[in-house]
């Protein structure tokens, strides 16, 4: 019981820390855009590239 008030006291702390930098990077605008990262990944980076490519030949048409 004596070892109780030593471990409230540094959860205390440790409860103050994290909300210092949670308050800390959210002023800083950590949290402002979640969407756009992971919708990113989802577009093509080659858009204004156009490419032709001929279809692959599948068969002659003759059968086998």
């Amino acid at each position: 019981m004596e070892v109780f008030p030593i471990l409230v006291g540094i959860s205390l702390v440790v409860v103050g820390l994290v909300v210092w930098i949670y308050f800390r990077m959210s002023s800083n605008g950590q949290f402002d855009d979640l969407d756009s990262p992971a919708q990113r990944i989802l577009l093509d980076d080659d858009q204004g590239e156009v490419t032709s490519q001929s279809p692959p030949e599948s068969h002659s048409g003759k059968p086998q």
